[in-house]
């Protein structure tokens, strides 16, 4: 019994790890909810932190809180926020809807610290984890708004400058590959030629799509709900608290925030959270189509596509020497089947907005924060361990134009559809090419032809007028 101490809350007395700064909620906690082994990612806690140190200031400022406690409760929180009290968080990411005890926890931690700091004991109470950390709040509000922090914080300063460094790589290759004509493909079958550089810009243009959609979420997840406290209502808080606590939350992270208009939506509905979910999904989407045609265009490297050669980064087989795998590719494509499963999460938990309080604001938190950091760490290495040491084979790329059925397309407003066709089958057919099928049975010359084949300038908008067709 000497490891641990004798803390009480409202049902009772429980014992404390004697080395703990959490109280007798958070050990009534971990006893009800031994589910999993996921816990809060830092960028929670540290939101936490920021709110319970912010909430201080505002509180002193109105003459809520003595300022002798404020400031001790400032300085624990700050501990919070630099990561250094971490392992204090013991809650199940499963356990209640509203993440009370969650907030509870971080309550109970700055308040035993704050006691230290003022030179008392932890458990002592003497900085009380309600009165004091939580004045002017409840989990209610807490929670949610800890996770509109955390997401729009993750977003703006972390995920959104990766995919600008990937957009960059791309943009850089599609003008290092504007020069190399390949063959276009729809359906993974043979198409009209394209530009190798048009081909990523497609995907540049792509990640400049998934930049904006990211930053239209600041509007939405910048809006707080923090000052509803428990049900919309505001009870229990004064009418200055939200605006200052805010204002000192913006000043600290550099980022666009302002309380909820609607106290009542911000609390009883996480739609925010199922649009930033969404979008993320979209980006993790682009991600894959990117990655997979990355695959597809390296793969071989002898007897695949092998339009580009993809950086060597480790072998790729245990029995076969000398084989070497798209690995990059492959972590960005699972990277994504993650996201698109958070999402489905996130979109559940959104239809859980019961009454004035949504319910699974823990599993949406989870979610929503590990596709954030699973896509941020996936497009930094992606960038800069595949895309920017791609390299074009313009030889193999050429090669595949001449070969393709697909010439015949450019040839069909000058000789019609049907008589186009029919030089494609006979070129499938005899295997030669389209090329040369023409030249014995168009009635076109040489020159002719040669104008009428020249793939690159079937590249460019205006070429072919007067005919159209889709596949």
């Amino acid at each position: 019994m000497n490891n641990f101490r004798t803390e009480s809350d409202s049902m009772g007395q429980m014992q404390v790890p004697a080395d703990a700064y959490y109280g007798a909620q958070t050990a009534r906690a971990v006893e009800n909810f031994p589910i999993s082994n996921l816990r809060f990612p830092r960028q929670f806690i540290r939101a936490l932190g920021l709110i319970k140190k912010n909430a201080a200031v505002a509180n002193t400022s109105l003459n809520l809180l003595p300022k002798n406690i404020s400031d001790a409760v400032q300085k624990a929180a700050q501990e919070v926020i630099e990561g250094k009290l971490d392992s204090q968080f013991v809650v199940d990411i499963f356990q209640t809807g509203s993440g009370t005890s969650t907030n509870m926890n971080v309550n109970e931690v700055i308040a035993n610290r704050a006691c230290e700091i003022s030179g008392g004991k932890r458990g002592d109470k003497s900085v009380h984890p309600n009165d004091h950390v939580n004045r002017g709040q409840s989990s209610n509000d807490v929670i949610p708004t800890a996770i509109h922090l955390a997401a729009l914080d993750g977003i703006v300063h972390n995920l959104i400058p990766a995919l600008e460094e990937l957009h960059s790589s791309l943009d850089k290759k599609a003008k290092e590959f504007d020069s190399i004509l390949k063959i276009g493909r729809t359906h993974l079958q043979d198409a009209t030629p394209i530009r190798l550089g048009q081909e990523f810009s497609g995907y540049a243009s792509q990640i400049a799509h998934g930049i904006a959609r990211l930053k239209s979420l600041e509007k939405n997840l910048g809006e707080l709900p923090l000052g509803g406290t428990a049900v919309g209502t505001g009870i229990n808080t004064h009418l200055e608290f939200s605006r200052r606590t805010i204002e000192g939350i913006a000043r600290e992270t550099k980022l666009n925030l302002r309380e909820a208009t609607n106290h009542f939506e911000a609390q009883g509905a996480i739609d925010a959270l199922v649009e930033a979910s969404g979008a993320l999904k979209t980006v993790a989407v682009s991600l894959i189509k990117i990655a997979n045609d990355v695959r597809w265009l390296g793969s071989g490297p002898r007897c695949g596509l092998g339009e580009i050669k993809l950086p060597a980064t480790q072998p790729g087989s245990s029995i076969m020497p000398g084989k070497v795998n798209p690995v990059m590719c492959e972590m960005v494509i699972q990277v994504g089947a993650q996201v698109i499963g958070n999402d489905a999460a996130v979109t559940f938990a959104g239809t859980f907005g019961n009454f004035e309080l949504n319910t699974m604001l823990p599993v949406a938190a989870h979610n929503l924060l590990q596709s954030i950091d699973l896509l941020t760490s996936a497009v930094k290495v992606f960038s800069r361990r595949c895309i920017s040491g791609l390299e074009a084979d313009a030889e193999k790329c050429v090669g595949n134009i001449e070969q393709s059925l697909a010439m015949c397309t450019s040839l069909a407003p000058e000789i019609g559809y049907d008589k186009a066709a029919k030089i494609a089958k006979v070129a499938y057919e005899t295997g030669k090419t389209v090329r040369e099928v023409a030249l014995e049975t168009s009635g076109l010359g040489k020159k002719k032809l040669d104008e009428l084949l020249d793939a690159r300038s079937q590249t460019e908008p205006g070429t072919g007028v007067g005919m159209a067709a889709g596949g």
